[in-house]
This record gives C-alpha cells, structure tokens and sequence, in this order.
C-alpha cells in the first residue's frame, strides 16, 4: 500500500488510538524535527533502539540524548541494528526499531527488512536523509531508500517537512504492527530535522485504503468448524501467524476439544508445546516423517497462520493430494494463492481461534469424534521413523550437542540461530513449550541473523537466558556485534556448532553434486582462521572449546554460571553430519528421504 494523495481532514484510526491509549491531546510544543522525532517515539511507549549516528542523522541522535526513556543500543553495523531490531520484535511482541543514518547505512538495513516482510516481523527502521534541496542531486551519501526499499517493505515512507513527522512515524508503528506485521521504512530528511514545528499528541492519521482484517466471517468460522468435526484424519498446519498473534492458548483448546494433531512450521516452534503428543513436530524439508506424511495422508489440513511455503510443500501439485483445505490469515493475498482453499477465513487469527473454540466445542459436545484409526497410523510412523542421528568417526555428532543444550538449559530460554544445517539441527532437537521461545531467519534464510538477534532477544528479556545458535560460517557475518554485547552489558550466550565447512551446501554437494566440494571449505588444512577463542578474548568474552561428548555438559553449565558478560563455546563437531530426514528440492514429499538410503514405506490407506 503506498499513499497516492491526502485528505485534507482525517481524525486518528480508533484501532491506533486504543494502542496509544492516550485520549487528550497534549498542549503544542514548539521543537525542532529531530526532537519531534524522539517525543513521537517515547509517546508511542519505545524504550529501547538499536542503531548507528551520522551525518544525515546526526540532528536527531543529538536529540536522542537528552532523552530520559529511550536506551539506544550503538551497534557495529547496521544490519546488526535491523536483526536486533527482529529479534527484540519476535520474543516481545512489541514493535523493533533501529535509527541509522543516509546512504549506506541505510542500505545496509535493507537485509533486515526483507527478511522482517517475509517472516512478518513488525519493526520499524528510521533513516536519515540528504537535505531536500539536495534530493536527485547524487548528494553525498544520499540514496533513494524509499524507492529500493518498496519491494522489501510493508510500507515506506519519505519526509521532507517537520511537521509530518509525528503522523508518519505514528502511521508507520501503526502499520507494522497490524494488520499482517511487516517492517516500515520512514526517510526524514536532515532539513527536515532541522526544522521547528508546533508538535502535539496524538497526531492525525492519513491511511486511506489501509482497512487491516480483524474479525472472522461467522459464517466461514462455521463451514471450518463443521470440516474438522467431520473430518477422520485432519491436522492442524501451524505456521508464524500463531506466534506473531498471540493465539497459542486457543490453539491448545482446539487441540483438546477436537483431539486432532499439530504440525509447526520452523517459525511456528514454540506455538504449540513440543512434550504435548500432539505435536507431530516441524514439516517440510527438514521435517519429520511423521509431519510430512500427516500432511500427504490428511482429509483436512487446516492451516493455521501458514502461508504454503515451497520448504512445507515440496512439489505443490503433490501436497497434500486428499485433503480440503481450511485457510486462516490475516493476509487475503496469501488466501488460496499457493493452495486452494475451500474454506477461506481472512481475519486475526487470536480472534480466529477464539471463534473456532466457541463454535466447534458445542459441536464436539453433541457428538464426540473418534480418531483412533488416523492417530494408529501416525503412532506407526512416529514409532518407525523417529528423528535420529548417526554418530559420525571423526569428531562429535552436532545433533548431540544440541540434544545435551536442550536438556541442560531447558525449555524456558530464547534461542536464536543463523542459517544453514545448525538452524534445521536446533528446530529439531532442541524442545520448545513456550512460544517466543525460538527466533530465526525462516523465509528469507539470512546467514548473520543469529547473533544480532540475540542481543535484540536479550535486550527486550533481560531475565531470560538467551542462546544464540550459530554455524561458523554463519557467525563470521555478524560476530562484531559481540562488541555490542559486552559495552552494553547484554550477557549472551553462543553456541557455535563448528564443522568448518558452510555445512547445507556441502551436504547438496554431497548428495546431488557428485560430492564435488566447490568452495565450501571454511579453513586450511592446518589452522582454525580465525580462532573462535582468541576473538572470543579480544570481544572481553568468557570461551572455551569442546572438541569430546563427555565435555558438553560439563561446558554448558559453565556457560550458564556466567551472566555478568557474554559467553562463547566453539563445539567442534563433524563435518560429515547431514540433516536427515530431507525431501530435496522439487520433489514431491513422498519421496522424503528418512536418511541416506531410506525412504518410508507409506501406506496406501490411513
């Protein structure tokens, strides 16, 4: 949605007054725009920012100072500011912000949104720009944010006048955080910041065409909840919407009403507890046997804050080919667009849900269902084709590792992870119960994600333990924010699963390049570059190594003594380990591989 024209009288959304909560217009203030820009932020109740000053920016850092309620985070880099910003968002629920300056640094955050668009993240970045005048001029440092920004944002904004600032950096919070989450842009010119204004709160809004969904058609609620009660071998799809709506509990009183299991997508882990029997654990790719063939063997799929990914679907004429389709989002667009939906839902899903218990549990009230014949079958496979791992001849088994992380730190931590074999090793043998609990690039598969996202994570939990998951291919992209993490006193702790190779693309290189290894190889034949300890000391971190299974524990509860600075630990594990199960790109989910040379035997009837 971007704006077209303006009205010349708007009164302010009641949805975006309600989330203020302010009902009285405050007395005009006679500030300058950079000021504007920090009292627009500490009415919107920010507390915290992660960014970078300069030059086009520098107006309102000066303003940021003198500011009583705002902790500003002084990143390394500005992508760390943009995935700290994510990671802040995911594990709170509240909105992420980062104020960068013009040009490159404003560029640099274009990784963050498109990754935040495409996992539905709410933030907002704040860039500074080159004076109006000096607009279209190749300006130093000036770049059109606002145009390169467009495909990778929910929206964006540029301004030139400092008396629209409050509007549109209230608009752009507003628009973040409903509706579909997605991140904003908002480009304020430097003269802009210069400027004065009469400020006062809350701003008038100008959002013309922007209706965001809320409430379910009762009718559809009704057709959704006749499906599942009908159904003899439904599942319920949980995709990100769940985490990003709140609607967990609901979910686990559909799920005791109607005894019908779960599926949860990478960024859905967490949504629905792991301990639960219903949770058939994560689809797709990199999912269980038991997930994946749900999925295929289901009469009714009812997906729930999913979107169809091609990671879930495999082959998309093969998914799911028996199955009716009840679909959920708060996004009309992404309704029957990779997968028909013969019951269509658009609407919140926390509301959703809400609805589907009322309307289904007088259903199941009068007539109990049995699903005693879909849940033999799906015991069968779970019993058959569990996750495992064989332990490799020449170094540690990073599934162990990760098993041991899980059963010594224990559900109630944040864990963030990069991207690449150590990702689909956390999402499976790592236990969540609780949502916000699991934080990483899922759509968009941004290798450095993990580290800034932690420091985001810790910053909005600070009593809550958080682990930063990460390959050491991986980690190499954003590690300077370790800096970060130790001026600022944010008590991280990392787990770099260390095979010294980009893990994923050997493991292709492997199995569908002739096992032609073609620049996948992290380090030399005789040395660790760089060694993960001595960094480790110069960031003034605590570190150590673990190269054998009987070290793991023992270095795991070490690291959780440790929280008055952040924590390293380089696991050496093998280079040979692969992710299993896998369904390769392309390819229906029938052919998923159990492990290398095993393929399921699935039966015809359920």
């Amino acid at each position: 949605m971007k704006k077209q024209g303006r009205s010349k009288s708007r009164k302010p959304l009641p949805s975006f007054d309600a989330h203020l909560g302010r009902e009285q217009a405050s007395k005009p203030e006679h500030i300058s725009g950079a000021s504007a820009v920090v009292r627009s932020l500490e009415n919107l109740d920010v507390t915290d920012i992660f960014g970078m000053p300069g030059g086009a920016i520098i107006p309102v850092y000066d303003a940021l100072l003198d500011s009583k309620k705002l902790n500003v985070i002084l990143v390394r880099h500005e992508q760390g500011a943009g995935h700290a910003a994510q990671g802040y968002a995911i594990s709170t629920g509240k909105v992420g912000c980062a104020v960068v300056t013009s040009g490159p640094a404003a560029t640099n955050t274009l990784t963050a949104l498109a990754d935040a668009n495409l996992d539905s993240v709410p933030i907002v970045v704040i860039t500074g720009q080159v004076g109006a005048s000096f607009i279209g001029t190749d300006a130093f440092q000036e770049a059109d944010i606002v145009g390169a920004s467009m495909p990778l944002a929910k929206h964006s904004f540029l301004v030139t006048k400092a008396e629209d600032i409050p509007s549109r950096i209230a608009e752009a919070f507003y628009l973040a955080s409903s509706g579909r989450p997605g991140p904003v842009l908002v480009d304020i010119t430097k003269s802009a910041q210069n400027e004065m204004l009469d400020f006062s709160w809350p701003p008038k809004l100008d959002l013309p065409g922007y209706h965001p969904a809320s409430r379910p058609h009762s009718k559809q609620v009704r057709e959704a909840a006749k499906a599942i009660h009908e159904a003899e071998a439904p599942v319920f799809y949980v995709g990100g919407g769940m985490i990003r709506s709140g609607a967990s509990e609901d979910l686990a009183k559909l799920v005791e009403l109607t005894d019908a299991p779960v599926v949860t997508t990478l960024p859905a882990r967490g949504a629905f507890p792991d301990s639960d029997p219903h949770n058939l654990g994560m689809p797709g790719m990199h999912g269980t046997v038991v997930a994946v063939g749900a999925l295929q063997k289901a009469d009714l799929i009812v997906s729930l804050g999913a979107r169809f990914d091609d990671r879930v679907t495999g082959k998309l004429d093969s998914f799911g080919p028996r199955a009716k389709v009840v679909h959920v989002d708060i996004d009309a667009a992404e309704i029957s667009k990779n997968r028909y939906a013969d019951v269509p839902i658009v609407g919140d899903l926390a509301l959703t849900m809400s609805a589907l218990v009322a309307v289904a549990k007088p259903l199941y009230e009068e007539e109990a269902t049995n699903l005693s014949g879909w849940w033999r079958y799906l015991n069968r496979l779970r019993d058959t084709y569990p996750l495992g791992y064989e332990e490799p001849g020449d170094a540690m088994a990073p599934q162990y590792v990760l098993e041991r992380l899980s059963e010594v730190v224990g559900p109630d931590a944040i864990y963030t992870t990069g991207v690449g074999q150590h990702q689909m090793w956390a999402a499976q043998f790592v236990k969540y119960e609780r949502p916000r609990s699991f934080i990483s690039s899922c759509g968009l598969g941004t290798m450095g994600y993990c580290v800034p996202a932690a420091m985001g994570a810790k910053v909005g939990n600070p009593d809550r333990v958080v682990w930063a998951i990460d390959g050491d291919g991986s980690f190499q992209m954003t590690n300077q924010e370790l800096a970060t993490c130790t001026i600022n006193n944010i008590p991280i702790k990392v787990a770099i699963i260390n095979n010294s190779v980009l893990g994923m693309v050997r493991q292709w290189q492997n199995l569908f390049y002739n096992e032609r290894y073609s620049h996948t190889y992290l380090n030399t034949t005789e040395a660790q570059i760089p060694d993960f300890l001595k960094l480790a000391d110069a960031y003034g971190m605590a570190a150590r190594r673990v190269t054998k299974p009987e070290e793991v524990d023992e270095a795991i509860e070490w690291a959780m003594s440790i929280n008055d600075r952040p924590v390293l630990i380089d696991f050496r594990v093998s280079k040979d380990a692969m992710v299993w199960p896998m369904v390769a790109a392309g390819v229906s989910n029938d052919e998923i591989n159990y492990a290398r040379g095993i393929a399921p035997e699935w039966e015809e009837d359920v």
